[in-house]
């Protein structure tokens, strides 16, 4: 589990934190399901309940709560690079 400035716990799955990454980079949930492998409604399914952990009502919201929550940038973690790899290839 992870604790925030304000103590409060906030624990994200390793799925949760693909999505969030996802969303960071700007993908729409259709993107997001054919990324992970997922169906659009389940990735819609992962933002509802992110917002509801991060305490944001919009779905562009989650990026900024991830970083304010959690001191971590989004578009650091590992995903980001494997999304960016395949550009120019």
């Amino acid at each position: 589990m992870k604790s925030t400035s304000n103590g409060t716990d906030l624990s994200l799955t390793q799925r949760q934190r693909e999505v969030v990454e996802l969303i960071a980079l700007g993908c729409s949930n259709e993107e997001v399901g054919e990324r992970l492998g997922i169906s659009p409604r389940t990735a819609k399914a992962h933002c509802d309940v992110l917002r509801q952990k991060l305490g944001v009502p919009r779905r562009r919201q989650i990026p900024a709560a991830f970083r304010t929550l959690t001191g971590e940038d989004p578009l650091a973690c590992e995903l980001a690079p494997v999304a960016i790899a395949g550009v120019g290839g």
